[in-house]
């Protein structure tokens, strides 16, 4: 383990995410310029695809860090079986459950009970597959629907806030399932689908199209809220959710309604729109 990623173990977590918040919301000129300059140089932020390009143009820095697309930006896989990439990042892992096991790294893994904060709510993935797709601080930071779903109940489950960076994912045992995060389940033609917004160091913030802010308040105990029978229905390749900095989206999907796309890999570079699985129609009787 790096001596960084052991200092994040002793680190005060939401303290600093805290401080980093109210840096990221500033509208001091000099403050939220500098910030926006100094990422968009660090990491190579192409505004050329931002629907506002001039990055002077942007009122804080988190403004800036959510920004829309152009138009046409973005693109769904046209065919209609295909379940779409959520999210602008890398993949992290993705793979097959395995007996109620996510595969976080060589060496570490987590179960689904612990992500989803409930054995209940993991049973229908027990043998599915899962994706984690990382996003950096030079991607897109808004997260879409995979697939057309309704918005059934979401999850909001205390926790740490460790960087999700290659490193500390290499290092930290049940990294994913450790992190603050919102589980947002959602019933489908297929079945349960569930996209896990997962929190990180200094990128903690989560707010989605239908409630608004939901990270933070960091949460004490686990959280639920029933949106059943209140017809929120978010479309194949809608926004649904984003992060104010970013962090890490995890995608669930129940055993034999998709199939992962061949091409995908561990740190393989991905966007938003292009095929992450491929809907079996048989599971259906389609």
């Amino acid at each position: 383990m790096s001596p960084i990623t052991a200092l994040t173990y002793v680190l005060p977590h939401r303290l600093l995410s805290s401080l980093a918040r109210r840096l990221a919301y500033s509208t001091s000129p000099s403050i939220k310029q500098w910030l926006i300059d100094t990422v968009t140089r660090k990491f190579g932020v192409d505004l050329s695809e931002a629907a506002q390009p001039d990055p002077r143009a942007y009122p804080s820095f988190n403004a800036f860090f959510t920004r829309a697309l152009k138009p046409g930006a973005r693109m769904a896989d046209p065919d209609p079986d295909a379940l779409l990439m959520p999210a602008d990042g890398h993949i992290s892992q993705c793979g097959d459950i395995v007996d109620g096991r996510i595969f976080q790294a060589k060496g570490q893994s987590f179960t689904a009970a612990e992500l989803l904060g409930s054995e209940a709510d993991a049973a229908p993935f027990r043998d599915g597959m899962f994706a984690t797709v990382y996003l950096s601080p030079r991607d897109y930071h808004r997260v879409h629907m995979a697939w057309t779903g309704t918005l059934r109940e979401t999850v909001h489950v205390p926790g740490r806030l460790f960087s999700v960076g290659t490193a500390a994912v290499a290092a930290v045992p049940r990294l994913f399932a450790r992190n603050e995060r919102l589980v947002c389940h959602f019933d489908t033609e297929f079945g349960p689908m569930v996209q896990v917004m997962v929190g990180a160091l200094l990128v903690s913030g989560v707010e989605t199209v239908w409630s608004g802010e939901e990270i933070p308040a960091y949460a004490d105990a686990i959280t639920r809220k029933d949106y059943r029978g209140k017809g929120i229905v978010l479309q194949r390749f809608a926004e649904m959710a984003r992060f104010n900095y970013g962090s890490t989206v995890i995608m669930l999907l129940p055993k034999g309604a998709a199939k992962l796309a061949a091409n995908l890999a561990p740190e393989a570079p991905v966007r938003l729109g292009q095929r992450l699985a491929m809907r079996l129609r048989d599971r259906a009787g389609a």
